[in-house]
């Protein structure tokens, strides 16, 4: 009996210090709440709670990486979708005052979820509804708020000018800031380079509150936030870009081959020859694994390649023809389009669809986990043939391998021009995606063993695109406090040399490390 009443006792004393814990935590977001709505009187049409019937739905709405979608994923105290820029000013001024991370989403591709996952009690940010884009045809520019997607950009650039584009990404629900803050490869690379190459000007809010443009920010903070991780450094509110002269008319192409077709021989040659064509063309792998029949696990490989031309099939045969004949490109496998339905192509795999279909924001959500390398010397055949090996051991239709041509004016750019540093000498970008279907960990397991195939044929020491960003490669400490050694393990990754002026930068512009996340850019720590 004194056994059960004492085991009662301590269930009742562990009871009461969780209701403690959770009051706790909900008084201080209370208090914060009661920051945002004192301060401006909109606030409380803008904010959730999880009291908020709607609360689940505006944090799933822009949650594409569904591994972050679980009961067990931490979620935001308090979510606020700012419709005007003084209420980022407001959550910036209380986040600060009541010590809450403040997470900012934008599109929401983010393959770690660290726009919208911390383990810090935290505030989300969510962009979505500042996302006007005001396009001049004249001057060949655009204004593009932080909470706009790329499919929403290129449709408000080809409803202006048939012959105006932006050297972005492919995917259309990714977002602009998140794009351009990493970087942002796309199919106009060669000729143009990155999306953050093409940035004039830009409007962030400062950790002291104050809303700064190239003028007043300085070059060391504008050259930061174009591919060095805007998050590190403040909040983006807008980008003015560059818009870059496209022909009416594009020739698109694909040609598919699996490994008993010679796929592997027509990679080894396009390893060489891709980096080396004009800029008017590109030419990317895709490599996914498939069932063979419909009785079994077997899996087999299936190569595309895929590229574009910025003109017309009659230059573009000829080209290949000359250059890559290995490829055997015809007529049957090319299609003229306007250059926006290119744009749509490669977004949806689809030419069917309307236009419309790029300002849809919730495509593309799926479990999955990315890893990234560059490759500077071709990949021998035997090379290629242990990557097949380790796809085909991946379950099937759960994985894709892709190959991303680098050269043209990729070259011709400064490795420290921005903070993204693959530039001269790189032949290509790999990555590789896997899709958790069935098993999570079996997945996740087979993706790194994957990643550590890979050593022997790419980069050396190893890097990384900061876009498909991996903690696997290492993370802050959650407290904020942490060294330049420990970054460095990630940092020198993506950034290379680069990191180090990073580091500069953020010490001087955000001293106290406010903004952070577990790959945020660290101040130097001054005793």
């Amino acid at each position: 009996m004194k056994i059960v009443i004492c085991l009662l006792f301590s269930l009742l004393f562990h009871l009461l210090a969780l209701i403690s814990l959770a009051s706790t935590s909900y008084v201080g977001h209370l208090d914060f709440i009661q920051c945002l709505v004192s301060n401006s009187t909109s606030m409380q049409e803008v904010i959730y709670t999880p009291r908020n019937s709607s609360y689940a739905s505006v944090l799933e709405f822009s949650l594409h990486n569904l591994l972050f979608a679980t009961p067990e994923t931490p979620k935001p105290l308090v979510i606020v979708t700012p419709m005007v820029e003084p209420q980022i000013q407001t959550v910036l001024y209380c986040s600060k005052k009541h010590e809450m991370e403040i997470r900012v989403r934008g599109g929401g591709h983010d393959f770690e979820g660290l726009s919208y996952v911390s383990q810090a009690p935290f505030v989300l940010l969510d962009m979505i509804n500042l996302r006007s884009i005001d396009v001049d045809p004249v001057a060949a520019t655009a204004w593009v708020q932080s909470g706009a997607t790329m499919g929403e950009l290129y449709y408000a650039i080809a409803d202006k000018s048939k012959t105006l584009g932006f050297p972005g990404g492919t995917y259309g629900s990714v977002g602009v800031t998140g794009l351009i803050g990493g970087g942002g490869y796309g199919v106009l690379r060669r000729k143009y380079g990155l999306a953050a190459d093409n940035v004039i000007d830009a409007r962030i809010l400062n950790v002291n509150g104050s809303i700064l443009d190239r003028k007043t920010m300085g070059e060391d903070l504008f050259w930061a936030i174009r591919g060095g991780g805007p998050s590190s450094f403040g909040i983006i509110l807008s980008w003015k870009l560059n818009l870059v002269s496209v022909p009416e008319r594009v020739t698109i192409f694909g040609v598919s081959r699996t490994l008993e077709q010679n796929a592997t021989d027509i990679i080894w040659r396009w390893q060489t020859v891709a980096p080396d064509l004009p800029k008017d063309a590109e030419i990317r792998i895709q490599a996914h694994t498939i069932k063979k029949d419909n009785l079994g696990d077997d899996t087999a490989i299936v190569v595309r390649i895929i590229g574009s031309y910025l003109g017309g099939e009659d230059k573009l045969l000829p080209l290949m023809q000359e250059r890559f004949p290995e490829l055997n490109l015809a007529h049957k496998d090319c299609a003229q389009v306007s250059y926006i339905q290119s744009v749509l192509y490669f977004a949806t795999n689809s030419l069917e669809l309307p236009l419309e279909t790029l300002l849809d924001r919730t495509t593309f959500k799926v479990p999955c986990k990315v890893k990234t390398d560059f490759v500077t010397r071709p990949i021998s055949k035997q090379g290629l043939n242990r990557i097949w090996e380790m796809l085909l051991k991946s379950d099937p239709d759960t994985t894709s391998l892709f190959l991303t041509s680098y050269g043209g004016k990729m070259d011709e750019i400064s490795e420290s021009a921005i903070p993204f540093p693959h530039r001269a000498g790189t032949l290509y970008m790999v990555s590789v995606m896997v899709i958790p279907r069935r098993d999570t960990t079996k997945a996740l397991d087979w993706i790194r063993s994957f990643y550590s195939t890979l050593t022997p044929y790419v980069s050396s020491p190893r890097t990384a695109y900061v876009n498909y960003v991996d903690l696997d490669l290492g993370v802050n400490n959650q407290s904020g406090v942490t060294s330049y050694t420990q970054a460095s393990k990630w940092g020198k990754m993506y950034y290379k040399e680069n990191f180090d002026r990073l580091v500069h930068v953020k010490s001087k512009v955000d001293p106290t490390n406010f903004f952070r996340h577990q790959q945020s850019i660290p101040p130097i720590k001054r005793m």
